[in-house]
Order: C-alpha cells, then sequence, then structure tokens
C-alpha cells in the first residue's frame, strides 16, 4: 500500500561505532520522525570506501553493528524501510549519469573536496565524486526532505541543482527537489576534548559501550580547574537532563568534578538501558535482523529500478 506521506531520507557511514554524538546530533531525530514520515534509512558501504581503506571482515562488521544500532535505538522496521546501499546498485548508474551533467568546478566547491584538499590528503575519485553519489542516493527515492546539520546542507543543495540541470535536459517530472531540514535545536555534542565529538578526533563516548568503556570515556572528559562547573562535563550532561535538575546538582557540587562525572555516567547507563534491551534482543534473532534488510532493500529496489526505467527512456538508452 502505497503511503500519502512525503519520504526522508538520511543514512550514516559504517565507519566506526556510534556514539552520543551520533546519536543526539541525527539518530535520535531519525527516530523522533520515523512516524510522520515515510521514513527511508540507508546505510551507505559505498561511501564508506571513500576514506581509509577497511578491511572486508571490518566493514561487514560495521555494517552489521550499525545495523543492530538503528534497531536499538528505536528505529521502528515495521514503519521504516531500512537496506544497505550495495542491495541497490542502480544509485551508481545515476550517479555516472549525474557525473555526465556536472562540471569540475561545480564538485571543486564542494566541502568534502575543500577539506581534504585543504589537508593535503591524496584525493580519490570516490572523494571527488562523492556529493553525485549522495545525490542520486536522496533523489531515487522521491525523498522530499533530508535532515541533515547545517554543514551538510550543501549536499542538498547540490541534489536539487542536479534535478534542475537533468530537466531542463531531458524533460520535467522525473525527480522530486528535495528540501533539507535543519533541526536548529540540535547543538553540536562537544567530545571528552571539548572539541566536536568525531570518531576521528577520538573524543567520543560509544553509544553501546561497555559500562566499563563509557566509563572510561566519561572519566576523562577535560575539565577546566579554574571553574567550579566543568563546562565540557555539564554540555554533555544537558543532554540527559534538564537545566533546572542540572543547575542544583552542580550547585550542590560545585567544584567536585569527579561526583559530577559520576553523576553523569550514571545518567548515561540509565538512559541507555532500553537501548541495549532491544539491541540485544535483535542481536539474538540475526534471522529477523536479515529478514528486515531483506525487505527493504526489496522496496528501495523496486523504486529504484522504476526510476531507472524513466531516467533511461529520457535520456535515450
Amino acid at each position: 500500500m502505497e503511503s500519502n506521506k512525503k519520504v526522508l531520507l538520511s543514512g550514516i557511514k559504517p565507519t566506526g561505532k556510534a556514539h552520543i554524538g551520533n546519536y543526539f546530533g541525527a539518530l535520535k531525530q531519525w527516530v523522533d520522525f520515523q512516524y510522520d514520515y515515510d521514513t527511508h534509512i540507508f546505510i551507505p558501504t559505498f561511501h564508506a570506501l571513500t576514506g581509509n581503506y577497511i578491511s572486508r571482515e571490518t566493514l561487514k562488521k560495521q555494517e552489521y553493528d550499525l545495523v543492530l544500532d538503528l534497531l536499538g535505538i528505536g528505529i521502528d522496521p515495521e514503519v521504516v524501510t531500512l537496506w544497505r546501499q550495495q542491495d541497490v546498485p542502480e544509485v551508481t548508474e545515476l550517479a555516472w549519469i549525474f557525473s555526465c551533467i556536472t562540471t569540475i568546478p561545480q564538485l571543486m566547491r564542494a566541502h568534502a573536496f575543500k577539506d581534504a584538499e585543504a589537508k593535503n590528503k591524496d584525493i580519490s575519485v570516490g572523494t571527488f565524486n562523492y556529493p553525485l553519489l549522495m545525490a542520486a542516493d536522496i533523489v531515487m527515492y522521491d525523498t522530499s526532505v533530508v535532515p541533515v546539520g547545517q554543514d551538510q546542507v550543501q549536499h542538498v543543495e547540490i541534489a536539487r541543482e542536479l534535478v534542475r540541470k537533468f530537466h531542463q535536459s531531458f524533460g520535467e517530472h522525473v525527480f522530486i527537489e528535495p528540501q533539507e531540514l535543519v533541526v536548529k535545536e540540535v547543538a553540536i555534542v562537544p567530545g571528552v576534548d571539548g572539541q566536536k565529538m568525531s570518531k576521528s578526533y577520538n573524543n567520543t563516548i560509544p553509544l553501546f559501550g561497555t559500562d566499563e568503556e563509557i566509563k572510561k570515556a566519561v572519566m576523562s572528559i577535560i575539565t577546566d580547574s579554574g571553574s567550579d562547573i566543568p563546562t565540557n562535563v555539564y554540555a554533555i550532561h544537558k543532554l540527559f537532563r534538564s537545566e533546572q535538575e542540572l543547575q542544583e546538582l552542580y550547585k550542590e557540587k560545585k567544584g567536585k568534578y569527579k561526583d559530577l562525572k559520576e553523576s553523569l555516567l550514571t545518567d548515561i547507563l540509565d538512559h541507555l538501558i532500553p537501548m541495549r534491551e532491544r539491541r540485544a534482543y535483535y542481536e539474538s534473532q540475526p534471522e529477523i535482523v536479515a529478514e528486515i534488510l531483506k525487505r527493504g532493500a526489496e522496496k528501495a529496489k523496486i523504486k529504484a529500478i522504476q526510476k531507472m526505467q524513466l531516467v533511461r527512456e529520457r535520456i535515450g538508452l
């Protein structure tokens, strides 16, 4: 049965363990929005290949762990289309077609390329073409809404530009122009060193780590010895408790950094209890997970095949 809801699409690369920055910065919004939209969530494994080399075994494990993480946080497989990017290879065909109507100067303006260039990295063609594959991911499924952080808005803008250029070249009504959905109240989640929490900075608190791993991360949060309130601890803590509660707690424990870190640790572990239980259930039921991914891939592939038939027709293939 076709849904009358707008399609929302997003994905997260399987390039390491999910952390609380991923959760509060993006994943929680997917859970919150999943019943309001025809929600599509995919694991962008092709995108993962643009970074440092990942062995076959590591990639497969990280991919599967990420699926378990998504189910654990509360993604409902009864309403969400969940699949792995490689199960719908039609997106790579569409990305190639987009590459034929895109100029090099356009891609040179992309943030991913400029960041890599600034770091004097050897830039792969995959990194250079990254926005084209992302655009194909977005428009293939008639996506209307893409939840992104402010730093990702450009990718949605590029997708819109490609839709317009394709329509100008080959005729209208093939794709929908996607719109970004920036959740403004979501702040940048700080890592244990005060910078943005990121795997690349090695400053994360794992979302589904062991108690000991989470404790080690929390107790390593850098504090300012010249302040009564440890800023970095407080910034993370307010994700788990109201500011009013925290003001009372931090006033009572003024200057007691260890006590405040232990309080944060308790709140994190309490918050994770239902997520851990769901994740453990799916981890113990691999056949259910396999069926969820199979069903999601079949649904996504039907849409992709139909879309590519229309695309090929328009361009004369």
